[in-house]
Formats: structure tokens, C-alpha cells, sequence
């Protein structure tokens, strides 16, 4: 019984943290530096000059892209990111 009580005490506390676990806010400027590496370490997106920024947890992509693909991937990574909550793709894509 006292076993019970214990194992149901331990879960009972495991719920009652579990909407403050994992639920840190992210800063934005962690958000831009983290994400800027994933874009430049990217082989679809890399060597691209892309700006990002980041306000409140949205991320605005600008400046120009080789193709659609890389466009499309960087704005896929950008929406799969911690921490964000939207993307705003202003990315173009140019012909160099």
C-alpha cells in the first residue's frame, strides 16, 4: 500500500510539472544564431545569402536564392525550428 501511495504521489507530480517542462521561451536572438547554422550547414540552402530575422518568434526570410527548392527548404527548416511560431518567406530566387 505504502508502495502505491508513492507511485501515485511521484506521477501525481510528474503531471503537474509536465505543462512547465519544455515549455521555456526561446529567445529570438537564440532562434536567428541556431538557425542561421542549420541554413548555411544546409547542401540545398547553403551558399545563399539569406537574412534572417526573428521578432516575438517569427522569422522573416530575405534576400536571393539559387532555385525554388532551396527556397521552399529553407522556409521548411525555418517552420520546424524551437521556438517558432511563423515564417514569413520574402526569399527570391535569382539567377546568378
Amino acid at each position: 500500500m505504502r508502495l502505491l501511495s508513492a507511485v501515485l504521489v511521484a506521477l501525481f507530480a510528474v503531471v503537474l510539472a509536465a505543462p512547465v517542462i519544455g515549455s521555456e521561451k526561446v529567445s529570438d536572438d537564440h532562434i536567428r544564431d541556431t538557425l542561421m547554422v542549420k541554413l548555411a550547414g544546409d547542401r540545398d540552402v547553403r551558399g545563399t545569402q539569406i537574412e534572417v530575422t526573428v521578432k516575438d518568434g517569427v522569422v522573416t526570410l530575405r534576400g536571393p536564392v539559387s532555385d525554388e527548392k532551396a527556397k521552399k527548404r529553407a522556409e521548411k527548416m525555418s517552420k520546424k525550428h524551437k521556438g517558432v511560431k511563423k515564417v514569413i518567406n520574402e526569399l527570391k530566387v535569382t539567377t546568378q
